[in-house]
């Protein structure tokens, strides 16, 4: 089993770089692949920021790229959670620390919006800090 890098996914899923998107295919098509929290988080971010995704079509690219039967995510509770508390409008990067958080306590922002939306969304204590 294989790791891959951003990169990798960001080539494969607007398939801009010709080349590239054929050597992403053959990894993806050749290889069982594990793909990394981190390496979820940060291609959201640059679907968003470098390829201008919406996000109705950055979940869908994730739920195709994940569902590919070779792809294993390394928390895929934590990235289910994530992708659903974000279509529920949280933003992508705070449903990711939220899932992460799941098995603490509670959960401390700053982000009186993050909080508001979050305790809808979670079972755990999301709050502000006293």
């Amino acid at each position: 089993m294989i790791s891959v890098d951003t990169n990798v996914i960001v080539r494969l899923l607007p398939g801009d770089d010709l080349v590239q998107f054929q050597k992403a295919k053959a990894l993806f098509m050749e290889q069982d692949i594990v793909i990394t929290t981190t390496v979820i988080l940060e291609c959201e971010w640059v679907l968003r920021y470098s390829y201008h995704f919406k996000s109705p079509e950055i979940i869908e690219a994730f739920k195709n790229l994940c569902g590919l039967p070779n792809v294993t995510l390394q928390e895929e509770t934590v990235i289910a959670d994530a992708i659903l508390w974000h279509k529920q409008g949280l933003d992508f990067a705070d449903a990711i620390h939220l899932a992460k958080s799941q098995n603490f306590e509670e959960f401390v922002t700053f982000d009186k919006k993050f909080i508001k939306m979050a305790s809808k969304m979670t079972t755990f204590p999301v709050r502000y800090p006293s």
